[in-house]
């Protein structure tokens, strides 16, 4: 868990992080293999999921060696289901991560919600609903490795 105070914004006791997968820490269906460590190292603090549709068929085999819980998105509306699991993990303790249409609704529903502004670039509602746009995952997943950095970008 992480807990953070962060002036004008409030406290923050983090302790879940909710990735989506293509366009956030995959590319094409293929998993960033520089977020190993990060994530890796990040496991060891916070319970980390991967929420996908699974486009490609390949987060299993790509994730193996991870410490990460899969979660396979199965219904019509992916923005409904992706809130309705950060609901159920609980919003209050989760962080979200995407940059995708369908990511709109858990970005505003978690706690703090990172927009991904990368080589996919990133949907205006994605962008709308997050507390915090960033340039690329590698970037998103070592804010939570130098915290201070949460806080110089989030105080009032």
């Amino acid at each position: 868990m992480l807990n953070i105070d962060i002036p004008g914004y409030g406290n923050l006791e983090l302790e879940n992080i909710v990735l989506d997968y293509n366009g956030t820490i995959a590319k094409d269906g293929k998993f960033i293999s520089e977020l190993e460590r990060l994530i890796s190292d990040l496991s060891k603090v916070f319970k980390i999921y991967v929420i996908t549709a699974d486009t490609f068929g390949t987060v299993e085999k790509n994730l193996k060696n991870l410490d990460v819980i899969i979660k396979k998105l199965v219904g019509e509306s992916e923005r409904d289901e992706k809130q309705q699991f950060i609901k159920e993990i609980g919003s209050k303790n989760t962080v979200a991560i995407g940059n995708g249409n369908n990511d709109s609704l858990m970005l505003s529903e978690a706690q703090l919600g990172i927009c991904i502004v990368g080589e996919e670039g990133c949907a205006r509602g994605a962008l709308e609903n997050s507390d915090i746009a960033i340039g690329n995952i590698k970037l998103a997943l070592e804010l939570f490795e130098n915290p201070k950095r949460l806080i110089a970008t989030l105080r009032y």
